[in-house]
């Protein structure tokens, strides 16, 4: 039986800005990567994600950034290792205590943005999340063949890799980024097709034609996207008709 783990990158609205519609994103995916109060969140909005996720089954994980809202974690910013270590620290311990408080806990790290993306390539700064996700007993999600899947090897750390169903892929693996045209993929129907592509051949299309392979354990669909809740049931019921059960990896 095909099993893959579907998350979403969720409470990231920061009161009174929504972005995104949690509650109906978390009836739908299996693991939700909650932001933690950087790029995105606040007390309420986590405490409401974390009861939300709570209720509906559905596994908690950290999705920290660099500490820039008003960028929205989406801009590099040069930081020293140990300012991100302890900015890394402080997201997550904002998010355990509010998942303790709605009697669950945090049980992965998924980087937000730009640090996301720089950790990719950047041996220090992925260094730092390992060890960071070391520290705090927490495996790590993101993209194979990485600094941060080598950089997770080195600390001993559980390494998941990541795919989108929902963005464009470079030639090199890597993700197109926002900036350019077609970054962000809106087609419902091409997105429920990788997500099944990817779930079961395990290979996606680059934007030059070719063919990645990727293996993922999880997929990921943006909560902030327009017309997430859609894509993401599209993405559920186009797994499901391919015989895909959808359950969260840890």
């Amino acid at each position: 039986m095909l099993e893959i783990d579907l998350n979403s990158d969720l409470g990231e609205s920061y009161l009174p800005v929504v972005i995104g519609d949690d509650a109906e994103m978390l009836a739908l995916v299996s693991s939700a990567s909650l932001a933690c109060g950087a790029h995105g969140g606040d007390p309420v909005t986590m405490a409401a994600a974390c009861r939300s996720a709570v209720a509906h089954g559905v596994v908690i994980g950290a999705h920290p950034s660099y500490d820039d809202r008003e960028g929205f974690g989406r801009r590099d910013v040069d930081v020293d290792a140990a300012t991100l270590s302890a900015q890394l620290h402080e997201q997550i311990e904002r998010l355990d205590a509010a998942a303790a408080a709605a009697g669950t806990e945090v049980l992965y790290l998924k980087p937000h943005g730009a640090l996301y993306n720089r950790i990719v390539h950047d041996e220090e700064q992925a260094g730092v999340v390992a060890r960071v996700a070391a520290e705090r007993g927490l495996p790590v999600l993101g993209l194979g063949a990485s600094a941060i899947e080598r950089a997770a090897s080195r600390a001993g750390v559980e390494f998941v890799v990541e795919a989108f169903a929902d963005r464009a892929y470079r030639a090199d693996g890597s993700l197109v980024p926002r900036a350019q045209a077609g970054a962000v993929l809106h087609d419902i129907a091409l997105v429920a097709e990788r997500a099944v592509r990817l779930a079961v051949d395990g290979t996606v299309a680059a934007n030059d034609g070719s063919t990645l392979a990727v293996r993922p354990r999880s997929l990921c669909v943006h909560g902030d996207t327009p017309g997430a809740v859609e894509m993401a049931r599209a993405v559920r019921v186009a797994l499901a008709e391919a015989g895909v059960t959808v359950r969260a990896f840890r």
